[in-house]
């Protein structure tokens, strides 16, 4: 019992982790390119830049939704319904 809740919630932490880690790359690389794009051509830089939040905001979402998932293991723990 008690190395299922362990595993459990070792998982979360690095699912958790790896989101955190794949968002601030995601973001460093979407940043970078808007600079980049808006350097070569300045007059779309407006429309450069609602374009790059709209992206920002579904690569938030994405580890959002594994922080939940990893959030609902740690909580709920649904293994332990498997154990007995």
């Amino acid at each position: 019992m008690e190395t299922v809740i362990t595993a459990t919630i070792f998982a979360s932490a690095i699912m958790i982790s790896i989101a955190a880690l794949g968002t601030a790359i995601g973001f460093a690389l979407l940043g970078g390119k808007y600079m980049e794009s808006a350097a070569r051509q300045p007059e779309l830089a407006n429309s450069l830049l609602t374009k790059m939040f709209i992206v920002a905001g579904l690569l938030d979402a994405i580890s959002m939704i594994a922080v939940g998932i990893a959030l609902y293991f740690i909580f709920v723990s649904p293994f332990t319904a498997l154990l007995g």
